[in-house]
């Protein structure tokens, strides 16, 4: 396996973890705010915050590094159009989600020493409401930023002198692999 398919394993997952995960959490949590019981809501809610810390957290430092990485490789440009597309929709996210992982942790707070649903304080629905609020464009931005990643909309691609030997390389294994006379 070249440098660039380890990359861009990298990158694709990544993005599952951050695409997934986000769903995931999202769902289970809103699911157990709206059964209206308290014991769902607090175990879900440390599911996510775990959640978001051992999955979402290290895919998000990740995901800049093989990005530019891969950028590098393909000769896409920092100032190209694509390029500032996807790094807004990184801010967009970035500045919704560093919240929602607070609200996230206060929801657990509360939910923890909560006795009953009814006894939730006014806080934990107000912070759900913000949860949801930041939770939404930040899901549509992610969404957004995978659309570009598989589509490449308007990104123009100039491969470096590697990334042209490994394109080489790639179609001579693959000839290979299909006519073991080559081999």
């Amino acid at each position: 396996m070249s440098a660039y398919e380890a990359i861009r394993i990298l990158h694709i997952l990544g993005t599952v973890l951050i695409f997934g995960t986000g769903m995931g959490t999202a769902f289970f949590l809103l699911m157990a705010y709206r059964t209206g019981d308290v014991d769902a809501i607090r175990v879900t809610a440390r599911h996510v915050v775990i959640a978001d810390w051992l999955f979402t957290m290290p895919a998000i430092v990740l995901q800049p590094i093989t990005g530019a990485l891969l950028m590098r490789i393909l000769g896409v440009r920092f100032d190209s159009a694509w390029f500032l597309a996807v790094a807004l929709l990184y801010v967009v996210t970035a500045l919704c989600w560093i919240p929602v992982v607070f609200i996230q942790h206060r929801l657990r707070d509360l939910a923890r020493t909560a006795a009953s649903y009814a006894a939730l304080p006014p806080e934990f629905h107000r912070m759900m409401r913000w949860w949801i609020v930041l939770g939404v464009p930040a899901f549509t931005a992610v969404l957004l930023i995978v659309v570009l990643m598989v589509t490449h909309l308007g990104m123009t691609i100039t491969p470096s002198d590697t990334m042209r030997a490994e394109i080489l390389r790639m179609q001579v294994d693959s000839c290979a692999a299909a006519d073991p006379a080559l081999q």
